[in-house]
């Protein structure tokens, strides 16, 4: 694989990795809401899910992959009611909040956030059909097959996870300025995040 063609797939994936989707949809609205911590542990559970699911692409798993795409719609439509609850969970809590005059709530628990970014990551089938026809043109077919996409795989995972780092640290950078005012106008930006999430997923279609 020469440098060229290593370079441009790390572009391609940093591309990727700033495309909204369901899981800038999650750890955005969890460290809106919570702070890095949660945007961390939310952003751990998405890059495993996403990690078992580059891996079960470049294994060669076709049963995972015929299985996936047999139950695209199911698996995508689960994902998308979750973030769908998620947001309306953190809406209603808002508005009870703001009508008991409660204080805001504890830190979350952090398996917990680990899971939903687990879930959430699991449940976009479109990923790994994605990647079926992703990774392989970034192979040379004169050089060894598995040695490539195994490295594409890992490189794949780590720009997607560090530019997911990134922009957390910065949006909890931002959070950390605000007064308690406008971290309520965060809650409630988080809920809508969440909705718009799963309106995303929702009208996913395949690739």
């Amino acid at each position: 694989m020469s440098p060229e063609v290593l370079a441009a797939f790390i572009a391609a994936c940093i591309l990727l990795g700033l495309t909204p989707g369901p899981n800038m949809s999650l750890i955005l609205a969890n460290t809106l809401t919570s702070g890095l911590r949660a945007g961390l542990l939310t952003l751990a559970g998405t890059t495993s899910g996403l990690a078992l699911l580059v891996g079960a692409a470049t294994a060669g798993m076709s049963s995972v992959l015929v299985f996936m795409s047999e139950w695209f719609d199911v698996i995508r439509s689960i994902g998308a009611l979750y973030l769908v609850y998620l947001g309306a969970r953190q809406l209603w809590s808002l508005r009870q909040r703001r009508a008991q005059g409660a204080l805001p709530p504890g830190r979350p628990n952090g398996a917990n956030l680990y899971f939903e970014g687990l879930l959430v990551s699991l449940s976009n089938p479109k990923v790994l059909l994605f990647l079926g026809a992703f990774l392989p043109q970034f192979i040379d077919p004169t050089r060894d097959a598995v040695m490539q996409l195994s490295l594409l795989a890992v490189l794949f995972v780590a720009v997607l996870a560090a530019v997911d780092v990134g922009y957390t640290l910065m949006v909890a950078r931002a959070r950390a300025s605000f007064n308690a005012a406008r971290q309520r106008l965060l809650d409630g930006l988080a809920g809508i995040v969440l909705l718009l999430g799963g309106l995303a997923l929702a009208m996913a279609r395949r690739p």
